[in-house]
């Protein structure tokens, strides 16, 4: 009964971020992202399928209910469904162009639309690249020297590899030097240590993580306070 509760609340909780992101969608708003933080957008790659189902459930719903015009009832309920559907598929749109992935300081944070959030610590990268992907496609191999060993996905000691496909495809692969929880929409949590991600401009996503690498490198072997040099001593740091 409690894993029926807790699958029921996450459904409950995703259904009012898709329903939220409609009204941020209108008024151009995004979620989570904070001042000096870097969007990384991804609806782009789904917008033509999710607009050409939105714009065949609306033909739909005038087709039934002309037809249905004899039977009130069945209308009315076929109306409520068919309502509801084309605001779920522009929820789905919505959550991805309101909720992109963000690069903060300290965190890469991806998204799945309104499905999924996995936080990625910088110092925890050890590489990114471009990498076009379709799902389900054949791991290849790692570039010699080198990310981490591949694993299969979701392995439960933390070496799997995660995927958040936009339009069947990835084109990021980040790489890391520890395991991150990722957590499924319906509770699901795998520890991974390969995250595959699109973004529109992924050269341009690549880019912004390495250039945030190599600020967070810089800050942690940047030198102390050192003791002015005296006659006959050097610089001492500190112990």
């Amino acid at each position: 009964m409690s894993r029926a509760g807790g699958t029921l609340r996450r459904l409950a909780r995703h259904e009012g971020r898709w329903m939220a992101s409609l009204a941020r969608w209108v008024t151009r708003r995004r979620d989570g992202t904070a001042p000096g933080e870097r969007a990384l957008p991804y609806a782009a790659a789904q917008a033509a399928l999710v607009y050409g189902l939105t714009f065949v459930c609306a033909v739909e719903t005038a087709g039934v209910h002309v037809l249905l015009g004899g039977v009130p009832v069945a209308r009315a309920v076929l109306l409520v469904v068919d309502v509801y559907t084309v605001l779920m598929l522009l929820g789905f749109q919505a959550a991805a162009v309101t909720r992109p992935h963000v690069l903060g300081a300290e965190v890469l944070r991806l998204r799945e639309g309104a499905r999924t959030e996995v936080r990625i610590p910088v110092e925890r990268i050890v590489s990114v690249r471009y990498d076009l992907r379709f799902t389900k496609e054949p791991a290849r191999k790692p570039a010699k020297g080198r990310g981490v060993p591949a694993a299969a996905d979701g392995e439960p000691g933390g070496g799997g590899v995660a995927e958040l496909a936009v339009g069947g495809q990835t084109s990021v692969t980040v790489e890391l030097a520890g395991p991150v929880e990722v957590v499924r929409l319906l509770g699901r949590c795998e520890r991974v240590r390969t995250v595959r991600f699109h973004a529109d401009d992924a050269r341009g996503a690549v880019a912004a993580v390495r250039a945030r690498m190599r600020e967070r490198e810089q800050e942690r072997t940047a030198p102390g306070d050192e003791v002015p040099e005296g006659p006959g001593r050097g610089a001492v740091r500190p112990g």
